[in-house]
């Protein structure tokens, strides 16, 4: 078994009914939070591109622009808009333990694939959780170590959208283990962009659109590397210099959104 497989397993497992009540009240605090933030960075000049781009290249209409009442979008550019538009606000959450925002492209994944497979509200909020869950425990095993090299957070952010988008979807352990697998030789990101310049939403917006088309893929029967996580030179040893251990540890004993979610 890998550790994705491992992870996945546990995560395809788990009940709307297994989850902590506050677990899920911090899930729809984050759903309040990013589409606060994406208010307000509707209007500012990154995200206006992107969206104007993604308007222009059309497509099937899937899923919403937020605070648009134009035509709906295919659901990766939908999404990707709705994550560039929270992250350029910078009022986005923040993960305590390394202030990678995981909740804008894991919110914007989860309201987006609601729109085409009909999810109720209770599919959405156990995603959420278990979205950051995931996110959340790659990112402590590599933290700080990827920040060091610098590398920027959306090569964490990533899963929690990509895990999300997996429930939604009802992959299967062993697909989702794929679509986790996919999202991690899928993206990269320089801190020092994202410190210095507007390449911290475009990274956002990736991170997003990556995720749900690692989990479209797996749902068709991609396959990548199943064990690239903790395969020498793999995910875990490119960014955090570890084997990755740790993220199977104690699952299910708390819920990372309520231990290490900070809301602005």
């Amino acid at each position: 078994m890998s550790i994705a497989r491992d992870l996945s397993s546990f995560l395809t497992g788990v009940s709307f009914a297994d989850i902590s009540p506050q677990a899920l009240q911090h899930a729809a605090m984050l759903i309040s939070s990013t589409v606060a933030s994406a208010a307000a960075g509707s209007s500012i000049a990154s995200a206006s591109i992107i969206r104007d781009l993604s308007k222009d290249r059309g497509g099937t209409p899937e899923a919403s622009i937020w605070f648009d009442s134009g035509a709906k979008l295919p659901i990766c550019d939908a999404a990707r808009v709705n994550a560039v538009m929270s992250d350029a606000a910078a009022s986005d959450d923040s993960d305590l333990r390394n202030i990678v925002h995981a909740g804008t492209p894991l919110v914007s994944t989860s309201l987006a694939l609601a729109e085409r497979t009909g999810a109720s509200g209770q599919d959405v909020l156990a995603a959420i959780v278990l979205g950051y869950e995931a996110s959340g425990r790659i990112g402590e095993a590599i933290t700080p170590v990827f920040q060091t090299r610098g590398f920027h957070g959306c090569i964490v952010a990533i899963f929690g959208g990509t895990v999300a988008a997996s429930r939604l979807l009802k992959l299967d352990g062993a697909h989702m283990a794929q679509a986790i697998a996919i999202s991690a030789t899928s993206i990269g990101g320089l801190r020092t962009a994202a410190d210095t310049s507007v390449a911290r939403e475009y990274h956002a917006g990736l991170a997003t659109m990556l995720g749900i088309q690692a989990a479209l893929a797996a749902q068709r029967g991609y396959t990548a590397e199943e064990n690239i996580l903790e395969t020498p030179r793999g995910f875990f040893a490119v960014y955090g210099d570890t084997d990755g251990a740790s993220v199977t540890r104690g699952l299910g004993d708390s819920w990372d959104i309520v231990t290490d979610m900070a809301i602005k």
